[in-house]
């Protein structure tokens, strides 16, 4: 019998991780992501992407004269029109600057948008219980939240979840079939990082594939003029990742403990930088923040 699993596919590093494992573990995977009016809309271009090179993946039996594709992602694209201008949150378009920093500053509340994980799990847990009842099998609804989330985060916190999943169950015939999966609960951002890499090697992928792919930036970089790095060129009109919001310093600094660079493309406003340049400053925010 097959396992089916519902995942919030954001486009950044935690669900697009969680992708793979769910991949690695046999699951058939819907994958939801929800334009909101964010800012950076650019992770949900990152998540169409990650899904069409993971489904590209192909194997050649030569000897069958046949070609298998393992990999059957569904992807949709969830529009909440109209959402944006009713929210107050420096994610959203209309709102004020993204701050800049480390999560643990007073001034990251900013970046929390009202209730945005209990409008992405009610729709989450329709889906999850329809997928149930349409195959008369159990469903699991995939959950990347982990040990390193941040208690500026309200509805990222467990007692939150718990109350969430409750009133799914109270609310809906047949919710006894929908579970909660959530393999990430006790370990951190490079936890998650280091099972990315797990995956990859099991599931033939190439990482940097997969992580070039996603986006943890808060405050993506449109560059449209063409700019020239360490002697490679880089395209015109392409978005880059900032390496100064809280989300890309926790992105790097996993990184940074992986012991390999990051292939997202970086910029600041002066241009494209380097990995090092990357590396360095988010090195000398952690430095900071524990004297």
């Amino acid at each position: 019998m097959k396992k089916h699993a519902v995942l919030s596919l954001s486009g950044g590093m935690d669900s697009s991780t969680l992708l793979l494992h769910l991949l690695k573990e046999g699951f058939e995977v819907t994958a939801l992501s929800f334009d909101y009016g964010q800012k950076h809309k650019i992770e949900l271009e990152r998540a169409t992407e990650l899904v069409e090179y993971i489904n590209g993946q192909f194997i050649v039996d030569e000897e069958a004269k046949t070609i298998d594709y393992p990999f059957n992602v569904k992807h949709q694209i969830i529009k909440l029109d109209g959402l944006a201008q009713l929210l107050n949150s420096t994610l959203v378009e209309g709102g004020a600057e993204v701050p800049e920093g480390h999560y643990a500053e007073e001034n990251q509340r900013q970046t929390v948008v009202p209730n945005r994980n209990k409008i992405f799990s009610s729709i989450i847990q329709a889906v999850a219980l329809s997928i149930a009842d349409k195959n008369n099998t159990e469903c699991s609804i995939a959950m990347g939240i982990h040990a390193g989330d941040h208690s500026i985060y309200p509805d990222c916190r467990q007692d939150f979840r718990d109350a969430d999943f409750d009133a799914f169950i109270i609310g809906n015939w047949g919710a006894e079939n929908v579970n909660v999966y959530t393999p990430y609960l006790d370990t951190d951002k490079f936890g998650i990082l280091q099972d990315g890499e797990k995956c990859c090697k099991e599931l033939d992928l190439n990482f940097d594939e997969v992580y070039k792919r996603t986006n943890t930036s808060y405050k993506p970089i449109y560059i449209s003029t063409f700019e020239k790095l360490e002697g490679e060129n880089y395209t015109p009109g392409k978005w880059y990742s900032d390496y100064k919001s809280a989300s890309s310093v926790e992105r790097v600094e996993a990184f940074i403990k992986l012991g390999r660079p990051d292939p997202c493309s970086y910029a600041d406003e002066t241009g494209p930088v380097s990995w090092e340049t990357v590396k360095s400053h988010v090195e000398q925010v952690i430095l900071n923040h524990t004297k």
